[in-house]
């Protein structure tokens, strides 16, 4: 199955980095009531759409989120 370079899902904007076989998008940094880094609220119902999406199509891949507003969905290899 191809992986397409961007994924656009509720006007989130996620671009494949094939060298770390994982989609990414930067929003907006916040943190939770344990003043833990937490995504935005948005774009992370939209990594948990395009997982699913992927998914559909055959694509094993998980949503993550790190610092600083970034979300990525790592792709693995079936």
């Amino acid at each position: 199955m191809a992986i397409e370079k961007f994924e656009v899902i509720d006007g989130y904007t996620f671009e494949y980095d094939s060298e770390n076989k994982m989609y990414e998008c930067r929003g907006e940094v916040y943190w939770d009531e344990d003043g833990l880094y937490a995504p935005e609220r948005g774009l992370w119902r939209a990594a948990l759409k395009l997982e699913n999406a992927l998914i559909r199509k055959g694509i094993a891949a998980e949503a993550e989120h790190s610092e600083k507003g970034w979300v990525m969905l790592q792709i693995y290899e079936k």
